[in-house]
């Protein structure tokens, strides 16, 4: 039964994009406010905290679209370039090497160090709770990309928001890895797979669709991002349990 599980390898009924899909989806997330700002992605600084699946899959696709990639970091530290990391030679010392320590061309900065470094996006992609209360007012980016899970916590959310940083809350930014694995339930409902292409078009469709409705809902409530998607989200829910009821 290909639907009972996903993230499945691709022999036994698994999604070809399914692997960077996380990341995909929050370089679909970073490309909405990107747009409203009448900015491009070439134009932005992007430090990321982690290095795993999402982290390096999101560096590598911002290096694709021309950002410049200014840190990133793994479990044992980070490396910093003001003027760029080269992102293909971090991925290869980091397979090469096991870590990022050591990397040419970059300076060493701590995990801590690294969430206040100059840039216009900051996407932690790692650990929850590396945004506090303690270190929120020092945070210089103007653009904050929840790669993880519950990054940045309440307190300092209310710091960011006071302050006039964006935060793109996990919920929306983070969400591309279960879109795919839906569609990996799909495919294997129809037993007919799809391409890589139609994927990718596929998750940029509703993660585009996604940041439109939350930014309205946002601009009409004068609201977080974050308190507009989690608004939708129940209103939704509540909208489909009024209708059908609670035992359909």
């Amino acid at each position: 039964v290909l639907g009972v599980v996903t993230g499945k390898p691709l022999a036994v009924g698994g999604s070809v994009g399914r692997e960077e899909a996380t990341a995909r989806g929050s370089l679909y997330c970073i490309q909405g406010p990107a747009g409203k700002l009448g900015t491009r992605l070439d134009e932005y600084s992007v430090a990321i905290q982690g290095f795993g699946n999402v982290g390096s899959h999101l560096a590598r696709l911002l290096h694709l679209e021309g950002a410049k990639v200014v840190a990133v970091s793994d479990s044992g530290g980070g490396v910093y370039n003001p003027n760029g990391i080269d992102v293909p030679a971090a991925l290869a010392h980091k397979h090469e090497a096991g870590s990022l320590a050591g990397l040419a061309n970059a300076e060493p900065v701590t995990n801590e160090e690294l969430v206040e470094l100059p840039c216009d996006i900051f996407a932690p992609c790692a650990l929850e709770q590396v945004v506090t209360e303690e270190n929120a007012d020092r945070v210089k980016a103007t653009i904050v990309c929840e790669g993880a899970n519950g990054p940045v916590t309440p307190a300092a959310d209310t710091i960011l928001e006071e302050r006039g940083v964006l935060v793109l809350p996990d919920v929306l930014a983070n969400a591309g890895g279960v879109v795919v694995s839906y569609f990996e339930w799909v495919q294997g409902l129809q037993e007919y797979f799809w391409h890589e292409d139609e994927v990718n078009a596929k998750l940029r469709d509703i993660c585009a669709r996604a940041f439109q409705e939350a930014w309205e809902t946002r601009d009409r409530h004068a609201t977080s991002l974050r308190m507009a998607s989690y608004g939708l989200a129940v209103q939704r829910v509540s909208e489909a349990t009024t209708t059908r009821g609670l035992y359909p």
